[in-house]
């Protein structure tokens, strides 16, 4: 059976099924992650953004592919996540732009599809480097463009990309080192080709397999490699610890004063990480980068809209947690009588409550509220007959309280509401006590300590009688906001008045990323001076958009 006209209705058929065999080999796929840094899976995220592209190719009724595909790409945009999720949704975005608006595709349309894909991902990256999904995608195009002079049937053409999508695959360890000193190809590229074989099978009718064809080569291993990719590298090499994603939904007075220029925003970006990539259209910008200072990326985008779908993911406590674990696979241990899981968004905030006895700190806060299976994940990982659960949230308390009921542990959720919160419930955990009194013990030296933080307004709004303008710091009192300045400094002194009082003995400062030393030390004399019967411990939490968090008892 030839195919020489590819329809809506058949590039559907084609984007399910590339999804769905994606989804199946997601994990093999995550075996061969290495490159650049281990910032999450890459078949998981890549697996995640197919699926988010075909949700919205289900909702399609439109027998004409240009329409397919633009929901498709669509789809792929806002559910990408990763390096590799973005990529792949660029791949798509100028595959659906390189139809010129047509109905049906022959191969000459589809050729030209699969090299303006490739265009757009190239210009997406700010550093392309080949050895990536990007030259798996760019020789394939390549030879769609050529097989494409003298085919007309879509099938053929799609069974040669496919082979070449393989052989440059197979080549990528000649590009990239690391790949042949860890013994694999790249795990991008190996996910394009699995989405590549599901295409293939659609087109001709046929069932899907239930294993991608990895590919292997005589002297390289395949994903069931021995030693995982992630034990080639050292911690310590890691040079911007922090995966960054968000995007911006544009806002027309912020537009105003700041117009959104993708190359000049790229540009500025640049200088803040690496693994930068921005997608923008005419309603959002998305980002994907690689930085030591989240925060700060974070502000950039701000002053073109407000932020939204952010997730922010410490990428050195992920590696030597890959690596701790399979070292821990091979070492059977007993159980723990307790264990303690704690949720904070930080370095500094995770060391501190690993100091004080936290088995496992999740990251997670405000703006990345952990899922029932995080918690769940983490309750296990805590490897204890019983586990208190810190959830340092109001927004994280009843995910943390299904996990507590999906896990066979004990489990007592200690509903803590804020970071303070969480630090006073844990230094009143007593190993000897069980576990239904260590929980009363938390929840109430938990109810005894006020919460401050100073964080920034993202928008112009009067709460409580309090004007606040958009890019003001605010002060909160318990949940409470008390004052809006435009001088952050300002705004901690009129916290303050509202925060502490005559009775109190405690005062701990936890400050952000976006905080200097030369800030603290300012504060810390100004407490002494106006607060002399107060004591003060001052941590460096490097929590991102809380430039401060205050704990008074």
């Amino acid at each position: 059976m030839a195919v020489q006209k590819l329809d809506g209705k058949l590039f559907s058929q084609m984007v399910l099924a590339g999804a769905h065999h994606l989804t199946n080999n997601a994990k093999k796929i995550d075996a061969l992650n290495v490159f650049p840094v281990p910032d999450g899976d890459t078949g998981t995220n890549m697996n995640l953004s197919m699926t988010s592209g075909a949700n919205e190719v289900k909702k399609q009724k439109s027998d004409n592919i240009s329409e397919v595909a633009g929901a498709f790409s669509k789809g792929l945009l806002m559910g990408a996540r990763g390096n590799s999720g973005v990529i792949l949704s660029q791949i798509f975005r100028g595959f659906a732009k390189g139809m010129d608006n047509k109905a049906t595709l022959t191969t000459h349309d589809l050729a030209v599809a699969f090299d303006s894909g490739v265009q757009t991902a190239y210009k997406a990256v700010m550093k392309p480097v080949e050895g990536t999904i990007l030259t798996v995608a760019k020789d394939a195009a390549k030879k769609a463009v050529e097989v494409a002079r003298n085919e007309d049937d879509v099938i053929t053409l799609m069974e040669m990309v496919l082979k070449e999508a393989k052989a440059s695959l197979k080549r990528t360890p000649d590009l990239l080192p690391v790949l042949k000193e860890v013994g694999v190809v790249d795990s991008g590229g190996q996910g394009l080709v699995t989405v590549y074989e599901g295409f293939l099978a659609a087109l001709k009718g046929e069932e899907l397999p239930e294993e991608s064809d990895i590919v292997e080569m005589d002297d390289l291993v395949s994903a069931e490699h021995h030693r995982s990719a992630q034990d080639f590298m050292n911690t310590a090499d890691i040079e911007f610890g922090y995966c960054t994603e968000f995007m911006v939904k544009f806002e027309e007075e912020k537009l105003k004063e700041h117009p959104f220029d993708e190359t000049a925003f790229r540009n500025e970006l640049s200088g803040h990480g690496d693994s930068l990539l921005v997608v923008s259209d005419d309603e959002i910008v998305k980002v994907h980068v690689h930085t030591e200072y989240p925060g700060n990326v974070l502000t950039i985008g701000q002053r073109h809209g407000s932020l939204i779908n952010m997730k922010i993911e410490n990428m050195r406590e992920q590696h030597t947690a890959i690596v701790g674990e399979q070292k821990a696979a091979t070492k059977p241990k007993e159980k723990a009588e307790f264990g303690i899981v704690t949720v904070a968004m930080g370095s500094g905030l995770k060391t501190l409550f690993e100091s004080l006895g936290a088995t496992v700190v999740i990251e997670g806060g405000q703006t990345m509220n952990p899922s029932t299976q995080d918690i769940a994940t983490a309750i296990e990982k805590a490897y204890a007959k019983n586990v208190v659960v810190l959830p340092n949230n109001k927004n994280i308390v009843m995910a943390a309280e299904q996990a507590a009921d999906v896990v066979d542990v004990n489990v007592a959720v200690v509903a803590t509401k804020t970071i303070p919160q969480g630090i006073s419930a844990l230094l009143a955990f007593h190993p000897e006590e069980d576990l239904e009194a260590n929980k009363n013990n938390m929840t109430e030296a938990s109810s005894h300590v006020k919460t401050g933080q100073i964080t920034y307004a993202v928008r112009d709004t009067q709460i409580d009688g309090i004007h606040i303008e958009n890019g003001n710091f605010m002060g909160i009192n318990d949940g409470k906001i008390v004052t809006s300045h435009k001088d952050r400094f300002e705004a901690v002194k009129e916290l303050f008045k509202d925060l502490i009082t005559e009775d109190d003995e405690i005062l701990t400062i936890l400050y952000g990323e976006d905080v200097d030393e030369a800030e603290v030390n300012q504060l810390v004399s100004f407490v002494e001076e106006n607060y002399e019967e107060v004591e003060i411990e001052v941590h460096d939490g490097k929590q991102p958009i809380y430039s401060y968090i205050f704990s008074v008892e």
